[in-house]
């Protein structure tokens, strides 16, 4: 608090405690809670998660019409799909009959018969995206089905509109139990559990006319059998609002000013040039146009009007100049304020800049690779807490009710329901560095080699079965190693023989300083008993092959010992000395 406020505070306790009220609280607050001169205009209503998400419907379609005519709609939408689904989150499990059931039935779970179970994930997301909400709902088939081989398991998965759910609140309604309330299109029972969901029966946007909706036009559907994909953004929140929401109303305002700076460039690129004339003193001078009775530099329209033809030369009359046009260019500062623009458009996305405009100019390798890092965190945040649980997980889900109800055992229902996830792997920023560094993880124990190819969204199974029968017909065709595979062995062997080496030459210095002991004793003539130390030659050093190049003849060389004794005959300090021979 400033010295000004500190006095300020002083002398309104004084005069609240000389008019007796003196029991006012004057204590320090929040200047967002005040009602000052700056903030006393904000008065925002303390409304309800239901209440706040009043007139969706519109954001909804106007979030539809942006991604539809918007190139920053479209990215925003595109970006997000891409990076929480790729090509795939894929389920897998320790028992092979279970991968191999699941993708047979991951090809014809789409209800609707045109993409398979990854292709229904990558349009759920970018529906969530643009709408704020997309529901999912079982559809149980015939079990001829799956004894025909149509199908694996005998139920299918159909994705629907957020439009399909209409958004209304009723406490009666037909065909519902007593106690239950329906609160934006959700049925739910006394204790605030979704038991149904009141749906169209066909999408209320492809009707020329619209109504409300009434019990003949909605099915009520057991909410086990509808997946509803959202991301509240309040505790008690029912029904989604896209994420484009607090960014539309400046996408809007941006692609209009584009527009506008582009209809200028336009109406100023009309006009080549002015032609000016001086008007002769009498009618005879001037040539008449016989079909329009006006002077020929009229058109048929009377608007003054000279053309010009490419590579033309034209000669002006006496009295006659010309003025071209200089139109106006954009502002200085359009490119500025559309990047500033998109910047903040970008922020509101959760995505980077540079990965939302392609715009990477002025920004470093390792700035990017900071912004990356830190988008792809919260891409796994929306990936574990949003599509996984309400997408991913209750697909498997009625994959197993279905499976156990046709050919596979109910014992193995919890089995199946619990696989493990698999999204799609982050591509390396640095190949070289991003390897090495898990390499070193993995040396260093850190880590496994499962993990990191998981990490990948590949199978690690399977990777080691590839690497097995790649390494099987290598030696079958007689193919030797890749480089890098023959280095990392002998760099294992070479490792292994600096070791036992290492051991060899500290065994023989025990065993030389042993000796000099022994021999220093028997040269005083005091006797000691020496325990020979073990010396245990193995088999294990592996010399590598040498090549001879010539013929070399290596030199005789010799051990001179020299001992040196004090006065008393004790060893004072013996020296070893090695020399070679001369021929």
């Amino acid at each position: 608090m400033s010295v000004i406020n500190r006095r300020r505070l002083n002398q309104a306790r004084a005069a609240a405690a000389s008019v007796g009220l003196s029991g006012l609280d004057f204590s320090g607050r929040y200047d967002a809670a005040g009602q000052g001169r700056r903030i006393k205009s904000w008065n925002p209503p303390s409304t309800g998660p239901q209440g706040a998400i009043q007139g969706f419907e519109r954001i909804r379609n106007r979030s539809r019409d942006t991604t539809r005519n918007d190139w920053s709609g479209q990215s925003g939408a595109q970006k997000w799909t891409t990076t929480l689904v790729g090509v795939g989150i894929v389920p897998r499990w320790d028992a092979d009959d279970l991968n191999t059931l699941w993708a047979k039935h991951a090809r014809t779970c789409d209800a609707d018969g045109v993409l398979d179970a990854y292709g229904l994930q990558a349009l759920a997301v970018r529906s969530w995206f643009v709408a704020g909400e997309v529901f999912m709902r079982r559809r149980w088939r015939d079990l001829s089905l799956v004894s025909n081989g149509y199908l694996a398991v005998p139920s299918q998965v159909q994705l629907i509109e957020a439009d399909m759910v209409p958004a209304f609140d009723a406490d009666v309604w037909d065909g519902m139990p007593t106690g239950n309330t329906i609160r934006q299109g959700i049925e739910r029972n006394k204790y605030g559990r979704r038991v149904a969901y009141w749906m169209y029966r066909e999408h209320p946007g492809d009707k020329t006319t619209f109504s409300m909706p009434d019990n003949a036009k909605l099915l009520r559907i057991p909410a086990g059998d509808v997946a509803h994909m959202f991301e509240p953004d309040r505790p008690g929140s029912l029904r989604g609002v896209s994420p484009l929401a607090n960014v539309l109303t400046r996408m809007r305002a941006s692609a209009d000013f584009e527009d506008a700076v582009l209809d200028r460039q336009k109406l100023a690129n009309l006009f080549v040039a002015f032609l000016k004339r001086e008007m002769p003193d009498t009618w005879s001078d001037i040539e008449l146009d016989p079909l329009t009775g006006l002077p020929k530099w009229y058109d048929s329209r009377g608007n003054p009007i000279a053309g010009l033809e490419p590579g033309m030369f034209q000669e002006l009359q006496p009295g006659e100049s010309v003025e071209f046009t200089n139109p106006p260019g954009a502002a200085a500062t359009f490119s500025e304020y559309m990047r500033t623009t998109n910047t903040g458009t970008a922020a509101g996305l959760g995505l980077p800049y540079g990965l939302f405009s392609g715009d990477i100019e002025n920004t470093s390798d390792r700035t990017l690779r900071v912004l990356i890092n830190e988008f792809r965190r919260y891409a796994e945040q929306r990936q574990w807490h949003l599509v996984i649980p309400m997408l991913c997980q209750p697909m498997v889900d009625w994959w197993a009710d279905a499976a156990a109800m046709s050919h596979i055992s109910p014992l193995r229902l919890d089995e199946m329901k619990s696989p493990q996830w698999n999204p799609h792997g982050w591509e390396y920023i640095h190949p070289v560095q991003d390897v090495q560094g898990k390499v070193l993880a993995i040396e260093a124990g850190l880590t496994s080699q499962t993990a990191e190819i998981a990490k990948r969204g590949d199978d690690p199974r399977q990777v080691f079965a590839q690497r097995a029968a790649d390494q099987k017909l290598a030696e079958d065709l007689g193919i030797a190693p890749p480089p890098a595979a023959a280095a990392a062995v002998a760099a294992q062997a070479q490792h292994q023989d600096t070791i036992t080496m290492q051991g060899f030459q500290a065994r023989m210095h025990e065993s030389m300083m042993a000796f000099g002991q022994q021999l220093a004793s028997a040269v005083a003539g005091r006797p000691i008993s020496v325990a020979p130390t073990p010396v245990q030659i193995t088999n294990e050093v592996k010399q590598a092959p040498v090549e001879v190049t010539a013929n070399l003849v290596m030199p005789d060389r010799e051990s001179v010992t020299e001992i040196e004794l004090d006065a008393d005959n004790n060893l004072k300090r013996t020296v070893t000395t090695q020399k070679t021979k001369l021929q």
